[in-house]
């Protein structure tokens, strides 16, 4: 059962976010990194797998989807420190089912919400692709959320998944960017109540001398 991780950094700063979208257009050739988009939905896929997944595992795929190693003499660390700063900071927000702000921007481009959103919406996928223990429980609650998450993607992407594309069928598709974003948001949630259950609160301890209940019959106070 998971717990609210203690403080850790700091969120990200827009000047650090900034930084990042460099750190990553610079990633040399032949890696291929994720963008910042899909690396926040792959961020938040990790952190929604039903243990723990080690930093040394996920942290290769953004650096390069396929998972290839860094060439010799390029130095990770500036880029995998602010990456690890948001992973905790999403972590947070999740562990205490806190909103959080995806990092899905709007595109003029975009000719419906699910194409805005469709960076993030791969990056969550690969994450579930790269570590299955999620996609393998045997959880009914977990079919409603993921499809809200997987409605974005084109139906033909999903003949393997009868039971999601059935749900998918029943949603009504957002109207705009920002429901949209809110229902990204609200599955992440409620994956994170099946996959990482919030601890419940201990019992109160009652003081030396003090009753707890009802006063005992036949006495007024």
């Amino acid at each position: 059962m998971s717990q609210a991780p203690a403080p850790g950094p700091a969120p990200l700063t827009d000047a650090d976010l900034d930084t990042l979208q460099d750190l990553l257009a610079a990633v040399p050739a032949p890696l291929e990194p994720l963008d910042v988009m899909a690396l926040d939905g792959f961020l938040c896929g990790v952190i929604l797998q039903p243990r723990d997944i080690p930093a040394a595992d996920w942290l290769p795929t953004v650096l390069d989807i396929d998972g290839r190693p860094a060439p010799a003499g390029y130095n990770a660390g500036p880029l995998t420190a602010l990456v690890q700063r948001r992973h905790a900071e999403l972590q947070r927000a999740i562990a205490q089912r806190d909103w959080f702000d995806p990092w899905i921007y709007p595109d003029d481009e975009a000719d419906s919400p699910s194409t805005a959103v469709l960076p993030w919406v791969a990056g969550f996928a690969a994450a579930l692709d790269n570590f299955p223990a999620l996609m393998a429980l045997d959880a009914p609650e977990l079919v409603e959320p993921l499809a809200l998450v997987y409605l974005h993607f084109d139906p033909a992407d999903l003949e393997d998944a009868d039971a999601l594309a059935a749900v998918i069928e029943t949603i009504e598709p957002p109207a705009d960017l920002a429901e949209a974003v809110q229902d990204l948001v609200r599955a992440v949630m409620l994956i994170a109540d099946v996959t990482r259950p919030r601890r419940p609160a201990p019992p109160r301890r009652t003081p030396p001398g003090v009753r707890r209940g009802p006063p005992p019959r036949g006495r007024r106070y």
